[in-house]
């Protein structure tokens, strides 16, 4: 059965329970919350996201689809060399931003390529962030205190976690961890340094307040970057004076930052969980085997993962493109006028 880009939008339509968009009435209207703006006020930047078709033919035949977090420039040459016809992204793409600094409508379109966007019309569907971390939500609010997207879970943990150590432990063996150290290892190894970092294993959980032996029952969880403040913690706390800990996930916060000494001040433990870079096995996953029950079998399903390495400069790259990089450096890109602009110190003076 040969399927078009416009039955996985029916399809994601079902998924979502019809939160995705079917035509241009539903962008201006109102009429589906899932249409949103999202600005920081930088002149320029602001986004709309749309839960449905971005660019291409709603008739077009789909063969392969993957799924992506985050759309990329990488992510569409990859998309394109592998014989992908359509992907589902979960943020939302914006031209340039999402397509290596030119238009969508050139990139994807000299490949043939269509895309879809979903988020906040996915957040919501399922209880996966809880569940990934050990407890089961018994509250969510999406816009606590007043503000919309500011998220708070309240949860009780699940039979077999009773401290914040289980806690870790069942994010490392859910996450493949073992396998992920032994990857960056690997590429340690090749490149001959030791400084090599990795996305996934550099943010694994961690306890910022309390033991491994710490006990938990109930737990207040968070996500730092929807604005949760440590005011709305305090709040938080009155209102569920059983809470033992706060969970931050998704986004994390610093040692030193305001929420951690609020929940020090509360007598709260503080654990971060998974970050940004391992949602895909949240949301990203569980999309692709929904799909997969929907679509015939030789539709193919694959995930585009994101996962960035850190690495020193001079350990990057084969001696001739190093030798390639300092000549371009040294001949076009640093200006030679006396009296420019220099923060670099004469190796000579004290």
């Amino acid at each position: 059965m040969q399927i078009k880009v416009k039955d996985v939008i029916n399809v994601l339509d079902d998924i979502t329970g019809g939160r995705v968009v079917r035509g241009t009435e539903d962008l201006f209207s109102g009429r589906n919350p899932f249409v949103v703006m999202k600005s920081s006020n930088i002149p320029g930047k602001s986004v709309m996201e749309i839960p449905g078709l971005v660019f291409g033919d709603p008739e077009a035949k789909v063969n392969k689809i993957a799924v992506v977090m985050t759309l990329t420039e990488s992510c569409i040459e990859l998309a394109a060399a592998t014989g992908v016809d359509l992907i589902v992204a979960h943020h939302p793409v914006a031209d340039a931003a999402n397509s290596g600094g030119v238009t969508l409508k050139n990139y994807l379109g000299l490949y043939g390529i269509n895309v879809i966007e979903l988020h906040e019309a996915f957040h919501g569907l399922h209880p996966g962030i809880s569940y990934l971390h050990g407890h089961r939500a018994f509250r969510v609010d999406i816009k606590y205190g007043g503000v919309p997207g500011n998220i708070l879970y309240v949860g009780k943990v699940l039979d077999g976690i009773k401290t914040l150590g289980d806690i870790l432990d069942r994010l490392d063996k859910m996450m493949d961890i073992e396998r992920e150290l032994k990857l960056v290892e690997c590429e340690r190894s090749l490149y001959g340094c030791g400084d090599v970092i990795d996305s996934v294993t550099a943010v694994r959980g961690e306890i910022l307040v309390g033991t491994p032996e710490t006990q938990v029952n109930t737990v207040l969880h968070i996500f730092p970057h929807t604005g949760f403040t440590p005011e709305h913690l305090e709040k938080a706390k009155n209102e569920h004076p059983e809470a033992d800990t706060v969970l931050a996930t998704i986004s994390r916060t610093r040692r030193d930052s305001g929420l951690v000494a609020k929940a020090k001040e509360l007598g709260l433990s503080f654990i971060c969980g998974n970050c940004h870079s391992m949602e895909v096995f949240e949301n990203g996953l569980p999309l692709a085997y929904a799909l997969r029950s929907y679509l015939p079998e030789d539709v193919r399903i694959v995930i585009l993962r994101e996962r960035i390495t850190s690495i020193p400069m001079e350990y990057v790259g084969a001696s001739s493109i190093k030798e390639y990089a300092v000549y371009i450096a040294k001949n076009y890109l640093v200006r030679k006028k006396k009296g420019g602009y220099r923060l670099k110190q004469n190796k000579n003076k004290s």
